[in-house]
Formats: C-alpha cells, sequence, structure tokens
C-alpha cells in the first residue's frame, strides 16, 4: 500500500453544490443526448522532475550491530538526500528502510520538499525478485524520514539461498523523483480541472481509479442513475443508491467524495478497507450486481450493451470435414504483457492457432483421433472494450506472484479491423467498424508486495488527460498518459559526458494495467450528456438536505468561538443512567440535555432559556458547578454564587473549566414539594453538605441512584436513616449498611461509613456519594455471588467478557463467557473446561489474539505463565489496547507435562511407494535425533527390517542439513523448515574414496503450463555418482 501525503482533512463526507431546479419526479426513460464541448481549463504542460537513482552497497551485513546506519548524501533536485536503515528492524522483525532529508536540522523553520521515490533491495542472483516498494511524502521539519518500517522479514533478507544477501553484501536502491510541490491546503482539484476525486479510506485506491473510470462514461452513469431506488433505502445497504450517490456527488461536489457508504453496501468492514483487493474481480462483481438490479427496468441490458463481446472457440480437423465450435460471451480481455511488445501482438497471441498432433491428438466425433487445428476468433466486440493487462503472473519456478515490468506499448487508436479483420469469426457483422479510442489507462506503480493505483482519463475524448489519484484531479499530457505507463527500462542521463561510460538503466515500477478503448462509431452515444433531469427527485431531495446539514454544521463550526456548551444534567439523567449505562460517579454528561449559547448572554438570561426548555421557573433553579477530582472522579463542587449568575455565559465558562475547552458542565437542583411541584431552593450554609445516594440490591446485583439530600456537617447517618429507608422503600425497622464510593480509577475504593460518627469525622463533602444496601447476616452473605456495595463494584470495574474461539477455526466465535480481568490462570481454564464439559482443565491450552492481524499470536499462553485475565488480552505490553477473544485448543495429554516435551512435525517418505505420511514425534525435550528416528520406527513402514533413517532439514524444496543422531532435538524449528525423514539408500553406506554426493532436482514437463517446465520436487533422496 503506497503512503499517501494527506489532503487537508474535510468533514466524513463533502460539501456540494446541489442543483435547485426542478424536475419531474423520479428517473426517466434513458435520453441520449451527445454532450457539450469540455470546459474545463485549458491544457498545461509538466515539466519532468528531476530523478536520481542511488545504488548503496553494504558490505559484512550480518555483522553489523549497529541499530540504525545512513548511507551517504547523494543531491536530487538540488537537495541533500540519503538512505536510512535499520538493519535488525525498527523494533520489528523486518528490515525498516526509509528516505531522509539529509539536511534537515540545519534547514530553516517552515521548510518542505515532496518526492516521489522507491526503496529496493535488490536480488543479486535473480533481479526480478527484487523487492521494490514506492511512496511519496512532502518532507518537513516533523517529518523529515519517510519510507516503510516492515519492508521485508529478517528471515527472507538474511538468508543466503534467497538472493538477497550474497558474500554478506546487501544492495540497496534508492529511486527519487522530486517535484514541485503542491499544497493540498490550497490546491483546489475543482477549480483546476473541472473534477473532483475520491478518498481513500486506507488501501482502496485500486477501487478509485475504477469508479472514476466507469463514472466518465457517461451512458454507464446515465444508466445507474436510471435504476429505481427509493427515498427509504439506504446506501450503505443499497449498491444502486450507494453509487448513485457517489456518481451524483462527483458530479456537483467542490471536493473530494467520500466512499465508505458504497464500501458498506459492498458488506466491507473496515479492514476490508485498508486490503487491497483485485480489480478485475472488483469491476466484474459490480457490473453482475448492477446487471441484476437493472432486470425488468427501463436500464435493463445497459452492462451488456456497454461491455459484453463474444468470441468463438474453435476446434476444426484439418483431414476430416469436422469443426466444433462454442460462443463465449466476455466483459473484459485478459492479455499477455510477457513476450508481447505492445496490444497488437497480444491479439495476435489471443488468436493464435494451435496445432493438436500426434500425442496431442483431438478426439473428433464418429472420426476417432485426428489432427486439428484449435484457436479463438472474435464474434464482435463490445461498444466500450475493457483490456486487463496481465502485469501479474505467477512463476512456476519461484511458486510465488511476480509483477511484469516489461515494455508494453497501447495505441491512442486502437483498429481491430486491421490485416482485412484477422481476429474476426467468419460469422462476424463486417459492416461495423472496430476502431477504437482510447479513453482511460488505469496505472499501479509498485511491486507485487504493494503499491498504489490511479487513472489517467480523457472525460470527453479531447486531447487533454487528467490524473486521478484519490483525492486530487490534475492535468497530464499526453506523454505522461501514455509513453510513461508503457514500463519496460529507463536510461539515466550519463554524468560525466566526456567519458565512455555504459548508459545506467533501471526499470520503471509505474505502468499500465488496464485500458478502456471506446468504438468510434458508438462513441456520441456514449459520450452523451447527463445532467440533473437524469437523477430521481428523492436523491436531489436527499441530498440537498445532507449539504444542508453540512452547511449548518460548516457555520456552527466557524461560529464556535461565539458559543458555548451547556451541558445540564438533572436528577432524572442520573436516575435514568445509573445502573445501565454507568455505575460509577453520577452523569455521562454526553447523554444530558446540552445548550448552545453565545457566551455573550448573561448567565441570568440562559436561566430564562432553561425555564422555556424544561419548564423550571427561574427562581426555582440553582446550579451547581461540577469538579475533576485529584482522584479523577467528576463530582458536583460549588452551587453558583449570584455575583457569578450576574456574568455572561463565557465568563462563567472560563472561571469553571480550567482545560478551556467550549464547554461548561452543571447540575441543576431543583427541590420538590410533596406534589411535586418546584419549590424555591433552601438556603445552604457552611454546615451544609449535598449528598448523592444510590442503593444495591444483591438478590438483583442491581445499582440505581434514588436521591440527594443535605445533611449537616456534625450531624450523624443514624439521624438520616429514616428518610434513607424511605427512599429505598423498605420496611421502617430494616437494618443498612452505608458504603462511601471514593474512586474506580486505577481500582475501586469503596469504604464502609461507620453511622456512629459525624459525616465531618468521616471526611464527607459536597457531591460524594453513599451506596447503601440491606445489612446482611453471616449466613444470608454467602447465597450471594456479590453481597456488598465493595464486591459489586469490583466486579463491575473488572468484568469482562471474552469470546473463545476454537484455534482450529481462529474466525468464528464459539462460545462467550464473563469473567473478570482479576481471575487467575486456573480460575480461566477452569471455567473454560466447564463451559465445554472437560473434567481435567489442564488440559487446556489458550492462546492470545493478535489485534493487528485479527489472527492467534503465534505462541500459546504457557501453563501458568500469566497471573491474571487481563494479562492474556493485553496486545504485546501495549496497556492501551485489549482484545476481547481468546483461542482454546483441547490437548490429549495435561498442558505441564506437554510443555516438558518436544513436538516435531516429520514428513516421513516412504523409499518405494509415492507416498508421504505426517508423524507428530512427541518426547522429551532432552531427547536426541536418534530417540526420533527410533519413536518413528514404530509408526512407519520400512522397505525391509533393517533398513536405517536419516532426518533432513529441509527449506524451500532443497536440503540444507542432515542431522547428525546425538543433536539435541530443543533447538530443532519445525515451523520454517520442514524436518523430512527417508531411509537412508544402500549405495551411500558404501560410498568410496572418489564418490561424491549431489542434490537432484526432479522436473516434469506440464502441458497445461505450455510445456514450462516447473520442480516438483527438490527433496528426492541423494544420490551418489561415480
Amino acid at each position: 500500500m503506497t503512503m499517501m501525503t494527506p489532503p487537508p482533512l474535510d468533514q466524513e463526507d463533502e460539501e456540494m453544490l446541489v442543483p435547485h431546479q426542478e424536475f419531474t419526479e423520479g428517473p426517466q426513460p434513458m435520453e441520449v443526448i451527445s454532450a457539450e464541448p469540455a470546459t474545463a481549463p485549458e491544457n498545461q504542460q509538466v515539466e519532468d522532475p528531476p530523478t536520481f537513482k542511488y545504488r548503496w552497497t553494504i558490505e559484512n551485513f550480518s555483522r553489523m550491530n549497529i541499530k540504525k546506519l545512513y548511507s551517504d548524501t547523494f543531491f536530487v533536485g538540488g537537495y541533500k538526500w540519503r538512505v536510512l536503515i535499520f538493519p535488525k528492524g525498527n523494533n520489528v522483525d523486518h528490515l525498516s528502510i526509509y528516505l531522509d532529508v539529509a539536511d534537515s536540522t540545519t534547514l530553516p523553520y517552515g521548510w518542505s520538499r515532496f518526492a516521489q521515490f522507491s526503496l529496493a533491495v535488490v536480488n543479486q542472483i535473480h533481479g526480478k525478485y527484487t523487492i521494490r516498494k514506492d511512496t511519496q511524502h512532502q518532507f518537513n521539519g516533523r517529518e523529515s524520514d519517510w519510507g516503510f518500517t516492515s519492508f521485508m522479514s529478517l528471515s527472507e533478507l538474511y538468508d543466503p539461498s534467497r538472493g538477497y544477501l550474497v558474500n554478506d553484501t546487501c544492495v540497496i536502491e534508492a529511486e527519487v523523483s522530486v517535484r514541485k510541490v503542491v499544497d493540498y491546503w490550497s490546491y483546489d482539484s475543482k477549480k483546476e480541472t473541472g473534477y473532483v476525486g475520491l478518498k481513500n479510506q486506507g488501501a482502496t485506491c485500486y477501487m478509485n481509479s475504477l469508479l472514476q473510470t466507469l463514472y466518465h462514461i457517461p451512458y454507464f452513469r446515465k444508466a445507474v442513475y436510471h435504476m429505481p431506488t427509493t427515498e427509504n433505502d439506504m446506501p450503505s445497504g443499497s449498491i444502486p443508491l450507494a453509487l448513485q450517490s457517489l456518481f451524483y456527488k462527483l458530479q456537483y461536489s467542490d471536493n473530494s467524495v467520500a466512499t465508505k457508504e458504497l464500501t458498506k453496501s459492498f458488506g466491507w468492514d473496515t479492514y476490508d478497507s485498508f486490503m487491497q483487493h483485485d480489480v478485475q474481480e472488483l469491476n466484474r462483481v459490480l457490473c453482475e450486481k448492477l446487471e441484476d438490479k437493472m432486470k425488468g427496468t427501463v436500464v435493463e441490458g445497459t452492462i451488456q450493451h456497454l461491455f459484453e463481446g463474444h468470441h468463438m472457440n474453435y476446434i476444426e480437423c484439418i483431414n476430416v470435414d469436422y469443426k466444433s465450435t462454442r460462443k463465449e460471451s466476455f466483459y473484459d480481455l485478459q492479455l499477455d504483457v510477457k513476450g508481447c511488445r505492445d496490444v497488437y501482438a497480444s491479439f495476435d497471441k489471443y488468436v493464435e492457432v494451435e496445432r493438436l498432433e500426434g500425442d496431442n491428438k483431438y478426439q473428433a466425433e464418429n472420426h476417432g483421433l485426428q489432427d486439428a487445428k484449435k484457436g479463438v476468433l472474435f464474434i464482435d466486440f463490445p461498444p466500450v472494450l475493457q483490456l486487463q493487462l496481465k502485469r501479474f503472473e505467477y512463476d512456476f519456478m519461484r511458486d510465488t506472484m511476480v509483477k511484469i515490468n516489461d515494455r508494453y506499448e497501447f495505441p491512442l487508436q486502437l483498429d481491430l479491423d486491421r490485416d482485412n479483420g484477422r481476429y474476426l469469426s467468419p460469422d462476424a457483422d463486417r459492416r461495423v467498424r472496430n476502431l477504437y479510442t482510447l479513453h482511460s489507462v488505469l496505472v499501479h506503480s509498485g511491486g507485487v508486495h504493494g503499491g498504489h493505483y490511479y487513472a489517467f482519463i480523457r472525460p470527453t475524448l479531447s486531447d487533454q488527460w487528467f490524473k486521478f489519484d484519490d483525492e486530487r484531479v490534475t492535468k497530464e499530457d499526453a506523454k505522461r498518459a501514455l509513453e510513461e505507463q508503457y514500463g519496460g527500462e529507463e536510461e539515466l542521463p550519463q554524468t560525466n559526458p566526456g567519458f565512455n561510460n555504459t548508459p545506467f538503466k533501471f526499470t520503471k515500477y509505474s505502468n499500465a494495467y488496464m485500458l478502456v478503448y471506446i468504438r468510434e462509431s458508438d462513441k456520441e452515444k456514449i459520450m452523451c450528456n447527463v445532467d440533473e433531469k437524469d437523477i430521481a427527485e428523492h436523491l436531489r431531495v436527499r441530498l440537498k438536505k445532507e449539504q444542508e446539514e453540512k452547511e449548518h454544521k460548516k457555520k456552527e463550526k466557524a461560529e464556535a468561538h461565539l458559543y458555548t456548551i451547556i451541558k445540564v444534567a438533572r436528577n432524572e439523567d442520573l436516575a435514568e443512567q445509573m445502573g445501565r449505562e454507568i455505575f460509577f460517579d453520577l452523569v455521562d454528561h454526553d447523554k444530558v440535555r446540552s445548550f448552545r449559547i453565545q457566551k455573550q448572554l448573561p448567565f441570568n438570561h440562559f436561566k430564562e432559556e432553561v425555564a422555556k426548555e424544561l419548564g423550571i421557573p427561574v427562581q426555582f433553579q440553582r446550579f451547581w458547578l461540577w469538579a475533576k477530582r485529584q482522584n479523577h472522579t467528576y463530582r458536583p463542587n460549588r452551587p453558583l454564587l449570584p455575583q457569578e449568575e450576574a456574568q455572561s455565559v463565557g465568563q462563567l465558562r472560563e472561571v469553571s473549566n480550567k482545560a478551556h475547552n467550549a464547554e461548561l458542565k452543571l447540575f441543576l437542583e431543583v427541590e420538590l414539594g410533596p406534589d411535586l411541584r418546584p419549590l424555591p431552593p433552601p438556603l445552604k450554609t457552611k454546615e451544609d453538605i449535598l449528598l448523592f445516594f444510590k442503593l444495591y440490591d444483591p438478590e438483583k446485583e442491581a445499582m440505581r441512584f434514588v436521591g440527594r439530600l443535605f445533611v449537616k456537617a456534625l450531624g450523624k447517618p443514624t439521624e438520616i436513616l429514616p428518610k434513607l429507608i424511605e427512599m429505598a422503600e423498605f420496611p421502617a425497622n430494616e437494618e443498612i449498611e452505608l458504603y462511601e464510593e471514593i474512586k474506580f480509577e486505577p481500582n475501586v475504593m469503596c469504604e464502609h461509613i461507620d453511622k456512629r460518627i459525624s459525616f465531618k469525622s468521616s471526611q464527607l463533602e459536597d457531591g460524594d456519594i453513599i451506596c447503601y444496601q440491606k445489612a446482611l447476616t453471616s449466613a444470608s452473605r454467602d447465597q450471594f455471588r456479590y453481597p456488598d456495595v465493595p464486591s459489586f463494584l469490583e466486579y463491575v470495574r473488572n468484568r469482562q467478557v471474552v469470546h473463545f474461539r476454537s484455534l482450529e477455526k481462529p474466525k468464528e466465535d464459539d462460545f462467550s463467557l464473563e469473567l473478570s480481568k482479576l481471575f487467575s490462570y486456573d480460575d480461566v481454564v477452569e471455567r473454560v473446561a466447564c463451559r465445554l464439559g472437560l473434567d481435567d482443565p489442564t488440559k487446556i491450552r489458550l492462546t492470545s489474539h493478535n489485534c493487528y492481524s485479527q489472527q492467534p499470536k503465534p505462541q500459546p499462553i504457557k501453563y501458568r505463565g500469566v497471573d491474571h485475565l487481563s494479562d492474556m488480552l493485553v496486545h504485546y505490553n501495549q496497556l492501551s489496547q485489549t482484545s476481547d477473544i481468546l483461542y482454546y485448543e483441547i490437548l490429549d495429554i495435561p498442558l505441564p507435562e506437554l510443555q516438558g516435551l518436544k513436538t516435531l512435525k516429520v514428513a516421513f517418505h516412504h523409499a518405494t511407494k509415492e507416498e508421504v505420511a505426517i508423524h507428530s514425534i512427541r518426547l522429551p525435550k532432552n531427547s536426541t535425533v536418534a530417540d526420533v528416528i527410533n519413536d518413528l520406527k514404530n509408526k512407519v513402514e520400512l522397505s525391509r527390517p533393517d533398513a536405517e533413517l536419516r532426518l533432513l532439514e529441509v527449506f524451500y524444496h532443497k536440503i540444507y542439513k542432515i542431522f547428525p543422531p546425538g543433536e539435541k532435538i530443543e533447538n530443532i524449528n519445525d515451523q520454517y523448515w520442514t524436518l523430512r525423514a527417508e531411509e537412508i539408500p544402500e549405495e551411500e553406506k558404501n560410498l568410496g574414496p572418489h564418490d561424491r554426493l549431489i542434490h537432484v532436482y526432479h522436473f516434469t514437463r506440464d502441458p497445461n503450463q505450455n510445456q514450462m517446465a516447473s520442480i516438483v520436487c527438490l527433496t528426492c533422496p541423494i544420490f551418489s555418482f561415480r
């Protein structure tokens, strides 16, 4: 994924200019009108940026003991640059590599420069396997280096057989292009080009380039607008409506457009948006969905009409009169890049005739095996021709995907009638002129491991090209859109022209991977005019409402410095929230009534506003300020003074709010009489303390707010017991226990209150919370899980619902348990064993969850290896990030016993049969390889009773080691290496002094792979040759 310099952040979506004209309601039958001439700004010539390729050779690489290493300084665009690497990784198990501004510490304040660059670790054995990653960045004083923390795994880098470290030498390349800094804060795509971009959700640049291409096919856009949707549909649940909304915003917005509604309609979650998907697959799935939704509507068949072509597969016998044909449709064509110089060469290869003869004769019906010709010819081409260039291929020799960066040319005009219609079948309609003009070029910049996608498009098929690169749209010339996307190699200018230097060439990693052509004869119809009358009324109304809401939010944001938000909590809020949404403190201020009040307004005027809104006369209102205490609790602190209420709202906020945010939080005290009508607030003296009361029921395990009282500082709790019993609706003679809720961060503190001493002696003050409950006897306490307030609050503070998944099915929740974060290791496995109906909890083994990969961590939790459940859920010592997922497995022996053993997976290859059996060998850790072999002999079938076995270490089909029988097994790794067991061939036991062992590679020719020789097995027994 390319790291992009972010544009200024807008709101979640964008502001739009919505047409206000009135139109007939609902989508109308499609009417095709020729497009108006383009009104985009005039063409601007773009200078080529200065580019330089730097090669850095690092010797004795594996012996370096330094954390980071800088290259020599080199110059590009008049600036000093250097490469920074972390040979052992920047706190990760990957090579970390960055481009750094070499003189950043001496540059003046406010400096910045923009560069597009690629960093590569060269494969010195096979250059095509060089790992290269591209990105771009605006460097500045805060971000003077930029690159890839996890560039490539250290295990791959340090493996000499992979070719990245040869003779302990590593070669790193940096290709840097310095471009003029584009100020995202001032650059306006709509103003400069007439078009807007799409926001990148993380790794959705590939989708953005496809969507822009489809949007700029006006006939397709018109058809999308005419799809039936209703005002009750939600964009996040309807692909047609989401696409209509997206296209509408692209057409009328002034800012870049968000795609979240569309990806939600695909059923993607946030994680999917950070994963690059296949463009061709996305294109096909999207078109299939739209095609299905268009059935039975005025736009039925649009997808087929635009994109569907047909070809004929045929097999024709040479010596008898027999021919077999099959007609197939296509929406896009996959063209070979490798071995083809241009699009025409790919079409030549596509229709190339294959001879079926010899062992490959064709079984013709009623004629037996016959020599034949096999091929493909086109019956018709679609008006919009989508060509997928096969830039990514599977390398059978390497067993991995590789990117084909070969030069591949494509014309501005494509004539598929060339050579007297050599691509056409006899059934093709020769009256249709298959002359196409290039509409868009979709580009991939980078390698097979990651990269960036963008598109060059001619929206009106004029000479002006535009580059659609996520949020930014720029004008580009034809050379940049065509020739620079051919790929291949580029030659750098010689630095010393006077010398006979060999020109330095480098591979271009930005190249076209998809082309869209439009047939000249259909151009006027496809490039039709699309305006507001094509858009359903409900969609215009919906988006106009969205626009008005955004304008309102924008206005609020612009005027925010003139206003204060006052949040008013009342008894009703405390009663509603306590025990449901919160348990600690008194209220969640984000869920109480808020008022947006001008700062200059006198507070007394605000009280009149409250009277109107809440129906509480001004004379019955008394407001308290909240205060954050040193123990991190938040409580009402004191009532407002009369002189404070005479101040403005803004002055009062500044006095009360040390954090200087825009909010003022108040508690509204309203006294109610027996008839529940408000009364004037009672006089409060220094001796009066306002206390808040919560009631706990151990039987229901529930807590609720029951009210507040003023008490005298020198009074005692015994004096208010009758009132508390009345508030709880207990019998008059009920015994109750009182506790003070002191704090809950980082730990719960809740202490018993002695009812015989004064409130002052118990250090109670305004805003304190007293929790009370029925008094329990020793016998009755045993009936409840949490018999008293402290134990209940401790439970609430530490309870955790954990989702357990079987390690064999790591994507599926199996069951959930409510546990305490303070549970010990034994507590957790006992409850899991109980849930699974397992008698022995020690046979349960747990594995923690990796929050980043959404997979189990590589190593399971050791027996009693952690103290508490909270330690199992934390993400690699990052206390701020925890999970609620654990994986379990049921062992066949207790875990403590298993941890004393070493388990090895051994692949046994039979000497005379073509079969491989995987065996798990479990032995004490101090065992040797000989013990493994002896154990294995009891499990496998040998070719003869006296056969001897040996154990081999294999990696990527190559034998690296033959284990000596006496080697300890404790340090043998079967996670990354394959352990192979086999019988020792007799000829090896009797080697002569001149015999040599060599590795034998076994090849086979697979006709399905174009006769390419592919490695089937590199681990055949080692033979001796004399």
